[in-house]
């Protein structure tokens, strides 16, 4: 089991950041991933591996005022 954003979420062995945020169906541009309290690289979503029991915080990045 992994958690994102505070939600339960069924672990897959092998599966990515970028298996978690189509699961999730995260499709904005500017997200920041977070994985146990370490920022991920957004150029390694693709091979960065989720361990079970990860806790994963995805924060979608907006501009305005």
């Amino acid at each position: 089991m992994i958690w994102v954003n505070k939600e339960e979420m069924e672990f897959e062995e092998g599966m990515t950041v970028e298996d978690v945020l189509k699961k999730k169906k995260y499709t904005y541009r500017l997200i920041t991933v977070i994985i146990n309290g370490e920022v991920i690289p957004r150029d390694s979503y693709s091979v960065h591996k989720i361990k079970d029991g990860d806790k994963i915080d995805v924060i979608h990045i907006m501009s305005g005022g």
